[in-house]
């Protein structure tokens, strides 16, 4: 059963200052506890729910601004996580999912992100990363795991029937800074692109910094959207 707020707790809504309001939705009781416990202090667990109608219920109850989401749940019409975000969307449409599963099964990530999850990483993440995730979600980017990253959105592009143009302001970048920039868009943190690529850390922020004042970007999330929007990626 979905848990209810502790006493005296207000809504989502009227507590993103007390920090960042997330539900755990999952069907193994010890993963949620686990999870629920590795979280960083500033995350607030509003509750959890171990299957499609308790997971909708208590999102549109809860308005949490995150929700940690499993791909694969019981109950409902058999639809799992995609359900659970068609269901829930527009009753808290303030609320965001982040996929969260042991699969990284090409057709179990298009098809959560297709209903509208911001992100989806693995079940390997430490609660630190979880919480970075979910904050990240919280402020507008998308998310993935840098190994799932590539094909999810490759997928996309494969089912659209485009193909990247080259346009005049990707001319404007190296090489390397081309290099940089995909690998950026796609989640991947600078130390990742320096083992990715072979080069230092320090290195890869000079590109970075490079890339975004060619492309008159301001931020990451920024480079993403331009990227996704010319099929880069």
């Amino acid at each position: 059963m979905a848990e209810k707020p502790v006493a005296g707790e207000s809504p989502a809504e009227d507590s993103l200052a007390d920090g960042l309001t997330v539900v755990i939705v999952d069907d193994h009781s010890i993963f949620r506890s686990g999870l629920r416990a590795d979280l960083d202090e500033s995350v607030r667990v509003l509750g959890e729910a171990a299957t499609v109608d308790e997971a909708v219920a208590i999102v549109v109850r809860e308005q949490p601004r995150v929700v940690l989401l499993d791909v694969h749940l019981p109950g409902g019409a058999g639809g799992g996580g995609a359900e659970v975000i068609r269901r829930a969307a527009a009753q808290a449409p303030q609320t965001l999912f982040l996929a969260l599963s042991v699969s990284d099964a090409a057709d179990d990530v298009v098809r959560v992100i297709r209903a509208g999850a911001r992100g989806y990483i693995t079940k390997s993440a430490s609660g630190r990363e979880v919480s970075d995730a979910a904050r990240r979600v919280s402020d507008g980017d998308a998310v993935f795991s840098p190994r799932l990253a590539g094909f999810v959105l490759d997928a996309f592009g494969a089912v659209a029937g485009e193909t990247a143009e080259t346009t005049e302001e990707l001319d404007r970048l190296s090489a390397r800074e081309q290099e940089v920039m995909r690998l950026i868009a796609r989640g991947y943190s600078y130390r990742e692109v320096a083992g990715e690529l072979f080069i230092s850390v320090k290195t890869v922020e000079t590109h970075v910094s490079a890339v975004l004042r060619k492309l008159q970007l301001s931020s990451r999330h920024e480079l993403t959207a331009w990227a996704l929007e010319r099929k880069l990626l």
